[in-house]
């Protein structure tokens, strides 16, 4: 991973060969047709996934960006592969961040879902992550019992992800979950060893933060399109404050993400500067 450079003049030639702007989510995200989530994204046995510094991006900025891939979300990440992924990824390296590894999270409800947690692997490149994206399984599931398992980003973020932004250079990675539900309380044990394959502890959902909180700053964007997803955002308010980001139009997601990484690390002094970026005046047309 993080080899490669996102190229926007690459990624429109290819979405374009492949009908990203007019074929359905099925006909794209094609583990949908098969009904389960893809092999390389079972979290199942999963180690660790790293952001590491390479020649071409010496001074890696770990993304992780959680999406809820529930009944009432599923057509974000549709969104994302039709226009918002190059928008987010163009403006974040035209903003000043020229070496952003981003990794996907499919996330849906561990107490119903077949497939609660699905994993990535951190990339920069617009082919890879292209790719991570679309192989995501839109499940679709979730139930009704009062939230979704957002606090298992902040658990893979803890326990099973390793970056040279921290290790080397102390600084905390960003974390981003999106959706529009209450977060579940509580991951047992036992959820944590049928996802992961082992577990010995259960965690609550604050006790999950501060962990994730000890190397990524933590946000969740509540997407408003609902009386329900209002009702959720009260308390998303009362946990993060205002690192909790409440918007009433799903296409702003790149735009709020985007804007939160550029300040981020233009507040931080870490010198990153603006570089060029192949066909960035594409970004408009996508």
């Amino acid at each position: 991973m993080g080899g490669t450079r996102y190229d926007l003049g690459a990624r429109l030639s290819r979405a374009k060969e492949a009908g990203y702007g007019f074929k359905s989510a099925s006909e794209i995200f094609v583990q949908n047709q098969l009904g389960m989530a893809h092999e390389s994204m079972n979290p199942n046995g999963i180690t660790f996934r790293e952001a590491r510094d390479s020649e071409v991006h010496p001074n890696t900025v770990p993304i992780i960006l959680g999406l809820d891939v529930t009944g009432s979300m599923g057509h974000i990440p549709h969104e994302l592969i039709k226009e918002g992924l190059p928008k987010l990824m163009g403006g974040i390296i035209q903003g000043g961040v020229p070496d952003p590894a981003l990794l996907f999270l499919g996330i849906g409800d561990h107490e119903c879902d077949r497939f609660p947690l699905q994993v990535g692997q951190f990339e920069s490149g617009d082919e890879e992550l292209d790719m991570w994206l679309t192989r995501t399984y839109i499940e679709g599931g979730g139930g009704g019992n009062a939230g979704e398992s957002y606090l298992l980003a902040w658990y893979f973020a803890a326990f099973h992800t390793k970056t040279d932004a921290f290790e080397k250079r102390g600084q905390k990675g960003l974390l981003f979950t999106v959706g529009d539900e209450p977060n579940l309380p509580t991951l047992p044990a036992s959820a944590i060893k049928e996802i992961m394959g082992s577990g010995q502890q259960t965690y609550t959902s604050l006790e999950l933060l501060k962990e994730a909180q000890k190397r990524y700053e933590v946000y969740h964007i509540s997407v408003l399109h609902s009386d329900q997803a209002i009702r959720a955002n009260v308390a998303w308010k009362e946990l993060l404050g205002q690192n909790c980001l409440s918007i009433e139009d799903h296409k702003e997601i790149p735009n709020v993400i985007k804007k939160i990484i550029c300040d981020t690390h233009k507040s931080s002094g870490s010198g990153l500067g603006t570089i060029p970026l192949d066909g960035l005046d594409n970004i408009e047309m996508l």
